[in-house]
């Protein structure tokens, strides 16, 4: 990465591909709901993550949080925030525009619609106080560098502590060993729209298999499979024999996938009928992590299978695991792991969201026919590599991660650790030390970060808090960690996720519901709750906002962001202190009962908020050497998270929302220079809405990635673009795709199209504001691209014709709160 000043983060380089195509939104309105704002983006509802079985993050239908805010002043925008919380809690009554199926008001609605997100149900309020501003994907501050502490990709541990339990699985050896191989294949949209299950079906029927190992499908989730003679209608079981698939099972029903019973009722079919001294299970769908589990049927949308009901499916069917794997996005989670050690020894899963190749089946499972007594370790580092391999070569330009965990070390080693890790870090965060932890957890590798689920490298975050009890916890989840590989544009994913909130903190309750389902470590709840506690008031009363409306008619959009007495008095009116009337209890805005920490006071917590939060009186443009710089303190700079271009069209009726990009520029000074060239991304020259997701650096590469919000041959979806920067310069690229789940959704993240074919037709949309500031819709923008041999990814200029850009910085602080700049002025 290029040397910037006072160690600032670099950002994007343009790459010009000069005079961009006339561009502007049309058609009817698509009523998908905003496709920009990244709490919306994930596969089912367009925040983090819309996405498919294997790459996460997505938008979608019904999601996003409703409009966003009118333009208000500074301060009242938190007066107005905490009236609307009252409201809530005494059960008033709200002004609202009628609403469309989506949630979106169909009117333009009004200060308290746009608040609440167009309807009653609070969507809205939950981004202006748990998580607001959901625009940026990943930090530019915190992808960027190389691997802490060391990386541990391709070096196979075959130690095994002397604490851990013997494995459950007794290996014969000499090739005595019979294998039945379940493979619990949902197929869902996967299947239906790219013929994804098919695609890994032809590899395992490509594998050479011995008489000793039996693969056994379950098949079933999807409206339309691609391979002939599959049923869309009812679940059926294949064995994958002699080159072909070989039907067992004509009609298992139709029960959906998502249900524990299916799965209990398949590995029970597969224990009688196919018994084996190794069995492994592999399940196969989208992924969604600790808080949503596995699965998503396409035929029967309502849920997925949360961790504690996939234990307690294995359980139930009476069989142990040599290792259950997960084909899906980032299911190699600490809480996947500990919910899973009674019925498997080995995990084998991914931290991040998989590329759509999904694993490569015929290599291991040729090399497990070859010698059924194959080690664990080296089947599964066979399958780890084996993964990662054919996603640079089919994939390139996605991230990938794999690695197999020794559960039988793990639960017997980690929980101590975790304990004390757990412990200390609340303490940590009690001494006025949030800032600290804040800044660690912030900088730490985050995964399907668009989403915003809040799933980190476990690892990394404690090698970060750099405490006695962070490293030794390192240590102990790298030493469980016996195989790891990643992409080469991923860094610091060690192998090993934890849910840890910072993103969307609205979204606690639902976390430590499942973390307490599941058993987790106490003292680890309690660190969950108290950081969360401490970042939900310091969003409340330390200022920001979830728009940058306010910022396009010429003034700052944020909080009170000013002196202490205007913080201790919003502090002490949420905390029903500091002579209040009433108060306001918060663990509404946690979203559920008990949830509020209340072991700091009113001081402490004010100290904390004014310690952590950015100004927004800093924000102003001033002149020097003849152009506009934003100039604040290194303290107020070590509080910016996170740093982005904002950029709308103004087209004579309206905004068009261009998206966020890691465009910046530093003066010498290491002052932020305030100059937009009125360039943005476009496809074969025509202008697209983009969103930055991440920025990482290996090997003197830089690499950045960012979404453009599609139609896809009439379906919605998103483009992957990928930016490589080096000594010989950049070249971009259409990394891959993937599709938005239409359906309510369960949570799971979407895996991406490996690749784009000619026949793909690919039609640009965007997110228009009124002049008042409502969302609008989401409209077409510009012609239809047919992908062909490829597309063009630049940067062009913007036809002055199509109407006038106004662009902001968006600055992030270590509340995940948002701050707008004042325009930039052309």
């Amino acid at each position: 990465m290029p040397n910037t000043p006072n160690n600032r983060p670099a950002g994007r380089q343009r790459i010009n591909g000069g005079q961009g195509k006339s561009v502007s939104t049309h058609g009817q309105g698509l009523g998908t709901g905003p496709v920009g704002k990244s709490d919306g983006y994930s596969a089912r509802r367009e925040g983090g993550g819309p996405g498919m079985h294997r790459d996460g993050n997505g938008s979608g239908s019904g999601g996003g949080g409703g409009m966003r805010a009118l333009p208000i002043s500074k301060g009242k925008l938190i007066i107005i925030g905490i009236a609307i919380v009252l409201l809530l809690v005494i059960g008033g009554k709200f002004l609202s525009s009628p609403s469309n199926d989506s949630g979106q008001s169909t009117t333009g609605g009004g200060l308290l619609s746009g608040l609440l997100g167009g309807d009653n149900s609070g969507g809205g309020l939950t981004n202006l106080l748990g998580g607001l501003g959901s625009f940026s994907g990943n930090s530019a501050y915190a992808d960027s560098g190389s691997w802490t502490g060391g990386s541990n990709v391709g070096k196979l541990n075959t130690a095994v502590s002397s604490q851990a339990r013997a494995k459950r699985t007794v290996i014969k050896g000499g090739g005595q060993d019979t294998v039945t191989l379940m493979v619990y294949m949902c197929g869902t949209d996967l299947e239906s729209k790219r013929g994804m299950a098919s695609a890994d079906l032809r590899e395992m029927a490509a594998a050479k298999l011995s008489d000793k190992v039996n693969v056994i499908v379950y098949t079933g989730g999807c409206k339309g499979w691609k391979t002939s003679g599959i049923s869309s209608t009812v679940n059926q079981i294949y064995k994958v024999e002699s080159g072909k698939l070989v039907p067992l099972e004509a009609d298992r029903g139709k029960g959906a996938m998502t249900d524990p019973a299916t799965l209990t009722d398949f590995i029970n079919y597969c224990k009688t009928k196919y018994p084996a001294n190794r069995n492994e299970l592999i399940l196969w769908d989208h992924g969604g992590g600790t808080v949503t589990g596995f699965g998503y049927d396409e035929k029967n949308p309502k849920g997925s299978m949360t961790l504690d009901k996939i234990a307690q499916a294995v359980k139930n069917a009476g069989v142990t695991f040599d290792f259950i794997g997960f084909d899906a996005c980032l299911m190699a989670t600490l809480e996947t792991a500990l919910v899973l050690e009674p019925v498997a020894d080995y995990l084998i899963a991914s931290e991040e969201t998989e590329p759509g190749i999904g694993w490569y089946y015929t290599g291991w499972l040729t090399a497990l026919s070859n010698n059924t007594s194959i080690s664990t370790l080296e089947l599964g580092k066979q399958i780890v590599d084996s993964f990662v391999s054919t996603c640079a070569q089919k994939a390139s330009g996605q991230k990938a991660t794999l690695s197999l965990i020794d559960l039988a070390e793990l639960s017997a080693t980690v929980g101590d650790k975790l304990s004390a890790f757990s412990s200390a870090t609340a303490t940590q965060i009690s001494g006025s030390g949030y800032k600290d932890v804040s800044e660690a957890r912030g900088n730490t590798r985050e995964f399907a970060s668009s989403s915003k689920i809040d799933q980190v490298d476990l690892v990394h975050l404690a090698l970060n808090l750099d405490t006695a009890e962070s490293r030794a916890l390192a240590q102990t989840l790298l030493s469980a960690v016996k195989y790891n590989n990643t992409s080469t544009n991923m860094t610091d994913a060690y192998g090993i996720s934890a849910y840890f909130p910072y993103r969307s903190a609205n979204k606690v309750a639902g976390a430590v519901k499942q973390l307490d389902a599941l058993g987790m470590d106490s003292e680890y709840t309690k660190c969950v709750k108290k950081f969360a506690s401490l970042e939900v008031t310091g969003q409340a009363a330390g200022g920001g906002s979830t728009s940058p409306v306010g910022s396009l008619f010429g003034s700052l959009t944020g909080g009170s962001g000013s002196a202490s007495g205007g913080v201790t008095d919003i502090i002490g009116s949420l905390l029903g202190g500091g002579g209040s009337s009433g108060g306001l209890d918060l663990t509404s805005l946690l979203g559920g009962s008990g949830l509020f920490d209340r072991s700091l006071t009113e001081t402490e917590i004010v100290s904390m908020v004014e310690d952590v939060m950015i100004d927004d009186n800093a924000l102003v443009w001033t002149e020097e050497n003849g152009g506009k710089v934003l100039k604040l303190t290194e303290e107020q700079w070590a509080n910016v998270a996170d740093l982005q271009l904002n950029v709308f069209l103004d087209d004579g009726s309206g905004y068009i929302d261009l998206g966020l990009d890691n465009i910046f520029s530093w003066t010498e000074n290491g002052d932020l220079a305030g100059v937009y060239d009125n360039m943005w991304i476009a496809l074969n020259k025509q202008p697209v809405a983009y969103y930055f997701m991440s920025q990482s650096e290996e090997e003197g590469v830089t690499v950045t990635t960012g979404r453009v919000p599609v139609l896809l041959n009439g379906d919605r979806a998103e483009l992957i673009l990928t930016f490589e920067t080096g000594e010989a310069g950049t070249t971009a690229y259409v990394a891959g795709a993937r599709f938005i789940y239409k359906e309510d959704g369960n949570g799971t993240i979407a895996k991406a199209d490996a690749e784009l074919t000619a026949e793909d037709v690919i039609q640009p949309i965007c997110d228009r504001y009124a002049y008042d500031g409502t969302y609008e819709d989401t409209y077409k923008l510009g012609d239809e691209i047919k992908f062909g041999s490829g597309i063009e990814v630049s940067d062009v200029t913007l036809n002055p014709a199509d109407g006038k850009p106004i662009a902001s910085y968006v600055l992030t602080d270590r509340f995940s709160m948002e701050h707008w700049t004042p325009q930039i002025e052309q």
